[in-house]
């Protein structure tokens, strides 16, 4: 089995040699304390820490708060419920991009005030999100900070839901989707382009490197995610964190570390989550 440490983290990788076979019958052995090798690692600003928001910073979907609080208020049409959950099964089987599901999503915002989001999503980290943070995740942001690394939240999630979190784990900077936006600050119904997901947001990490001077190869990357597998591939130390099916088959095939941990374990996982498939 894996090697259980603080926070109720398990980490499996290659050494030393205890071997653990997950669901699809991948070999993956313990591996070494990553508070421990981040301590350990070069320190320096070069050095990038590129964390996913949900399902690896925080347990669950951080959009559906702000849906929840919109039926709960009666904000939300039974024709905007029924438009969301159709267009995420349809997501979840192949049949509509992502980027067409997020613009539907923000079709439904249309005239709404950015600044009265922003307020809001503040309100709703406080009352519903910030509990659901990994605490071993944080620990690991803060290790990364200590060693003075560039670390980035990179996330396919909007502003109202990413930088809450960022503000709270005292990450500076941010790539995550933004709402498009008219002259008065009013949301158009559009998402800014390039949609950040999948191969975007590697184009979006890598350009990020470029500008800051941190060296892709010398940097981490913690996503759970089988869209974030372009990424994986490409910094130096990939580290999946309670990774979907083919993420987690793609790292036991490279042999990186996979990091697996838990939430406080008193709350259900909210089924939109599970419908879109981020489980």
């Amino acid at each position: 089995m894996g090697a259980s440490t603080r926070s109720g983290a398990v980490i499996q990788g290659l050494k030393p040699p205890v071997v653990r076979l997950d669901r699809a019958m991948h070999a993956q052995t313990a591996a070494p304390d990553p508070i421990a090798e981040i301590a350990a690692s070069p320190a320096g600003p070069d050095v990038g820490a590129f964390f996913d928001l949900d399902g690896t910073l925080v347990d669950g979907f951080t959009a559906t708060a702000h849906a929840a609080d919109r039926i709960r208020r009666r904000q939300a049409r039974i024709g905007e419920v029924l438009g969301v959950v159709e267009a995420s099964v349809r997501y979840r089987l192949g049949r509509m991009q992502f980027e067409r599901l997020l613009t539907r999503a923000a079709g439904y915002l249309r005239g709404e005030s950015l600044a009265e989001l922003d307020e809001l999503g503040e309100r709703l980290f406080i009352e519903r999100i910030a509990a659901r943070v990994f605490p071993y995740m944080h620990e690991i942001v803060q290790a990364h900070q200590q060693r003075g690394h560039t670390v980035v939240l990179s996330s396919s999630a909007l502003t109202i839901h990413a930088e809450p979190v960022a503000r709270f784990t005292g990450i500076d900077h941010v790539l995550c989707n933004h709402f498009e936006l008219d002259e008065a600050g009013r949301l158009t119904g559009r998402i800014a382009k390039p949609v950040i997901w999948g191969r975007n947001k590697s184009s979006a990490v890598q350009a990020f490197c470029e500008t800051n001077d941190v060296a892709l190869q010398r940097s981490y990357f913690y996503a759970d995610g089988d869209e974030d597998a372009a990424l994986m591939a490409l910094v130096g130390n990939p580290r999946p964190v309670n990774p979907r099916p083919g993420l987690a088959t793609m790292a036991a095939e490279n042999g990186w570390p996979v990091l697996r941990v838990e939430g406080s374990g008193d709350r259900r996982r909210v089924s939109l989550r599970r419908l879109i498939g981020y489980d």
